[in-house]
């Protein structure tokens, strides 16, 4: 293997810690005035994930941070193209960090209303726009022969991308709720539960349909190409049929699992381009013509060895602390922080 297909996988795996553990982060935070009908419910729902965010949201970072070391030419390109999107997205990032912060400084019903809204709202968007900018990727947008984007924003909003987005919402939809029956007691867990069920089939078809059509616009029948995406599919109907049961360990883990395998999914299509110009296949930027030099991946290596296993370890052990169930009517948005 070289190390430019290394640092290729090296950068799905943050894609995949990402959204698999900021995936039910999202969830919780579109479903907790849900789930939540008082202020100390909707904050009951927040505790959960209050000393989790901010740590899972690192996993971003990591993956922008990789693909400008790793791959200049892409991450030029790529960023170029959904300019407009990414500056979207930061805004909903934003919005949903400050709202975890000042929901609670002050007890007015409009202050509180104002700031969940703002969790609701980007914790929505921010799947559905990074399902966006994935599935552009795979779709292709216009790139021309100097590797510059050649379209406009109406490029960016076709069919394929925007059902990504609305699968990785509904995923997180799904993914947080069996988070929430997991980590939550009394009538918050009564809901999640209740949510779960309601979502599981139609985030399961979703998943599937999302398998069928991204094969198709790969065009690669093999066995390779084709397993995680049967993976997906599994594990998404074993969620189906587990989330909202009781059984709620065992619904996470095949919500974590559809999760992981719908991106790697995407990315086995993918490879080895990393985007596809829809202005020719000669134009397609892939691993070869947009990677660093072989000095520059050496060295990301040997940094990467020693500090993502540090980085695995203490957010291993954030885990373990904060393991048990939340529960009591004292809770508010003072545990978000």
């Amino acid at each position: 293997m070289t190390l430019v297909t290394f640092w290729f996988i090296v950068l799905v795996v943050f894609w995949t810690g990402f959204l698999v553990l900021e995936g039910f982060d999202f969830g919780v935070g579109m479903l907790h005035g849900l789930v939540g009908r008082d202020p100390q419910g909707r904050g009951l729902a927040l505790q959960t994930i209050g000393p989790l965010w901010d740590g899972n949201e690192v996993w971003l970072i990591v993956a922008a941070a990789g693909t400008f070391a790793a791959f200049p030419g892409w991450y030029a390109t790529m960023f170029s193209a959904f300019y407009l999107v990414v500056l979207v997205l930061l805004a909903a990032l934003i919005a949903r960090g400050v709202s975890f912060e000042f929901g609670s400084r002050r007890d007015g019903p409009r202050w509180r209303r104002a700031w969940s809204a703002a969790t609701t709202c980007g914790s929505l968007l921010v799947p559905l726009l990074i399902g966006v900018i994935l599935g552009n990727l795979l779709h292709g947008v216009p790139i021309g022969p100097d590797q510059e984007y050649a379209g406009n924003l109406l490029d960016v909003l076709n069919p394929y991308p925007l059902f990504c987005g609305l699968t990785l919402v509904l995923l997180c939809l799904l993914h947080g709720a069996s988070f929430l029956a997991l980590r939550t007691s009394g009538e918050v867990r009564g809901r999640a539960l209740g949510v779960g069920r309601r979502i599981a089939l139609p985030a399961a078809a979703a998943v599937v349909g999302f398998v069928i059509w991204t094969q198709a616009l790969a065009g690669d029948g093999s066995p390779l190409s084709l397993l995680p995406g049967g993976v997906a599919v599994v594990a998404a109907l074993v969620a189906a049929w587990q989330v909202g049961r009781g059984r709620d360990g065992l619904a996470f883990a095949a919500t974590a699992v559809t999760m992981a395998a719908t991106v790697v999914t995407l990315f086995v299509a993918l490879y080895p381009r990393v985007m596809v110009s829809t202005l020719g296949s000669a134009n397609d930027l892939t691993v070869t013509n947009t990677a660093s030099s072989p000095y520059t991946l050496r060295v990301m290596t040997v940094t990467a060895a020693i500090l993502f296993p540090v980085v695995l370890v203490y957010q291993g052990w954030t885990y373990y602390v904060f393991r048990r169930r939340v529960g009591g009517g004292a809770a508010d948005l003072e545990g978000v922080r």
